[in-house]
C-alpha cells in the first residue's frame, strides 16, 4: 500500500506545478452551469427541474477535459515503462493514479456542487443528494476513464477518442445520479439510485485498476 500512497502524493505534487489545468476544469464546470440560470431567467420551477441534469452533464465534461493527461506525461518522459519494469505491482500504480486525477478533478466538483445547487434553488435535502451522487459517481467516471486513457495512449487525437469510448459508459452513472437528485426534488424515494451508483462503484474498482494496467502495458509495448 505505500506504493499506491506514494503514487497519490507523486501525482498530487506534479499537479500543484501545473495548477492552470486543474482550474481550467473548475471554470469549465462553474461558468456552464451558471450560464444557465441567466439564459433561462427567474423561473424557479424550471430552474429546478433542470438542475439535475446540467450540473451532472456539466461535472461529467468537466472529468473528460483532463482525462487525456492522466497517463500521458509518464508515458512522454519514459516513467511509464520504469513503472511498469518495477517491482510493485502495476495494478496498485494505477490505482493511485486515479485516486489522484479523482481528487483533483472530482472532489472539487463535489466541494462546489451546494454552491452551483443555490443558483437553481434548489432545497437543502436536494443539495445534499446532489453532493451525495456526485461523492459517489464523480470516482466511478474517473475510474471508467482511465480505462479510454490508458487506451489512447500515444494516439494522435487522443482527447477526442476518450470522449467517443468513455461517454457511452458514463451514462448510468449520468442517469442514476441526476434521477436521485430529481427524485428528491419531487419527493419521491432517491435510496434506489444511491444504492445503483454504489453497486457502479464496487465494480469499477474491482475491475477496472486491473484492466487499465493491462490497457498500459499494451500501450508501452
Amino acid at each position: 500500500m505505500s506504493a499506491l500512497f506514494a503514487m497519490v502524493h507523486r501525482d498530487l505534487l506534479l499537479v500543484m506545478r501545473r495548477k492552470s489545468e486543474v482550474l481550467t476544469a473548475l471554470f469549465f464546470f462553474v461558468v456552464v452551469t451558471s450560464l444557465f440560470p441567466l439564459g433561462i431567467g427567474a423561473d424557479a420551477a424550471l430552474l429546478r427541474k433542470i438542475a439535475p441534469g446540467v450540473i451532472w452533464v456539466a461535472a461529467l465534461l468537466s472529468t473528460l477535459l483532463g482525462l487525456h493527461r492522466m497517463f500521458a506525461a509518464d508515458y512522454a518522459d519514459g516513467a511509464l515503462e520504469q513503472m511498469a519494469l518495477s517491482s510493485q505491482p502495476m495494478v496498485l500504480l494505477v490505482a493511485g493514479k486515479i485516486i489522484a486525477h479523482w481528487i483533483v478533478c472530482g472532489l472539487p466538483l463535489v466541494i462546489l456542487a451546494p454552491i452551483i445547487g443555490i443558483q437553481f434553488d434548489l432545497d437543502l435535502s436536494s443539495l445534499y443528494v446532489l453532493m451525495g451522487t456526485l461523492l459517489l459517481g464523480t470516482p466511478v467516471m474517473s475510474l471508467l476513464g482511465s480505462i479510454g486513457a490508458a487506451l489512447t495512449l500515444g494516439v494522435r487525437g487522443g482527447s477526442v477518442l476518450i470522449s467517443l469510448l468513455i461517454l457511452p459508459l458514463y451514462i448510468p452513472v449520468l442517469i442514476f445520479g441526476a434521477g436521485a437528485v430529481y427524485a428528491n426534488s419531487v419527493g419521491l424515494d432517491s435510496s434506489g439510485h444511491f444504492s445503483l451508483l454504489g453497486a457502479l462503484l464496487v465494480l469499477a474498482l474491482a475491475f477496472v485498476p486491473w484492466v487499465s494496467a493491462a490497457a498500459l502495458k499494451i500501450a508501452i509495448e
